[in-house]
């Protein structure tokens, strides 16, 4: 846990550093606030970020597509940083509090929307896809084992916002479990529909897993409450992208409520769709693609140009 601390610590260091150095280049002219610029005094984004879109796990969908991005929209020299989603909204937020360009890997639901002003910029070229759904999938044998359990999964559905709530809470410091626990009790009238029809359990064990986006750590535990309330023995496991899918298809756990589909995690869904149960959305409207403040006078990936 040390070393992956440490490593995550270096990676984020690493970003920040690519921050500062921009626009240091030789040849390029700089604007009074150290941003490169072209001959005409525009800022000049893609010189500004040193061709450098600042991602999250290597393994994401959304990752794979920006990288795909880069092939579609002809920006050769560009490369897709990888690093971690906790490391990409660190070097965000220290870019936007400096008022420094850059270009990151963005999805929503997610808090940063809420405390930043940010913008998609446009995919004409349609990369990125349409709107996502966020799924809930569970083992086969689910049903028939813990009926209550896949009641409450089978209707739990949340707007973004109810989403964004829970997000924020815990990106100002909150304690995932206890901030759910809070949102649970303040909206009893929701709870209830997802709880309707299901009976009390006394102790009945069941596994979720999540990756650990700030999305999913808010809806994991947010469901996890819910049950917990109901009786059951919860445990809330976060993996690895492939590695959740393969945990619930092969019935090792029980089940989650992280699978963003069509795109993001499309491939994994063809690999395993037929050794497990798609419950269908939790959330609808989510969406991703690259993200920048919305200060970056910047609208389209095709605005971008090659090294």
């Amino acid at each position: 846990m040390l070393k992956r601390k440490w490593k995550s610590l270096c990676l984020t260091l690493g970003l920040s550093l690519t921050l500062v150095l921009v626009g240091c280049g030789s040849g390029d002219k700089d604007s009074s606030d150290g941003t490169a610029t072209d001959g005409n005094g525009e800022t000049n984004y893609s010189k500004a970020v040193d061709y450098t879109i600042t991602g999250i796990e290597a393994g994401a969908g959304v990752f794979k597509a920006a990288e795909q991005a880069v092939e579609d929209y002809g920006l050769d020299g560009w490369e897709v940083q990888a690093s971690s989603s906790g490391a990409m909204a660190t070097v965000l937020g220290e870019a936007i509090k400096n008022k420094e360009p850059i270009i990151v890997t963005g999805w929503s639901p997610h808090w940063k929307f809420a405390k930043y002003d940010l913008k998609y910029l446009e995919d004409p070229k349609g990369t990125f896809g349409d709107e996502e759904t966020i799924s809930t999938m569970v083992r086969k044998g689910l049903e028939e084992d813990k009926p209550n359990a896949y009641k409450v999964l089978d209707q739990f559905f949340w707007t973004e916002e109810d989403m964004n709530a829970v997000m924020l809470e815990i990106s100002n410091g909150g304690n995932p479990s206890e901030v759910a626990a809070n949102w649970v009790d303040e909206n009893a009238d929701k709870v209830a529909e997802w709880t309707k029809g299901a009976e009390k359990v006394d102790g009945q064990e069941i596994e979720l897993v999540y990756v650990e986006w700030d999305t999913e750590v808010a809806s994991t535990h947010v469901v996890g409450k819910v049950l917990e309330d109901l009786g059951f023995k919860v445990k809330l496991t976060p993996l690895d992208n492939a590695v959740m899918w393969q945990a619930v298809a092969n019935g090792e756990a029980d089940g989650m409520v992280a699978a963003w589909l069509p795109g993001t995690h499309g491939d994994l869904y063809e690999e395993y769709k037929d050794q497990l149960v798609d419950l269908g959305a939790n959330l609808e409207g989510a969406k991703i693609g690259l993200v920048v403040p919305a200060y970056m006078d910047i609208d389209s990936i095709e605005d971008l140009e090659a090294k």
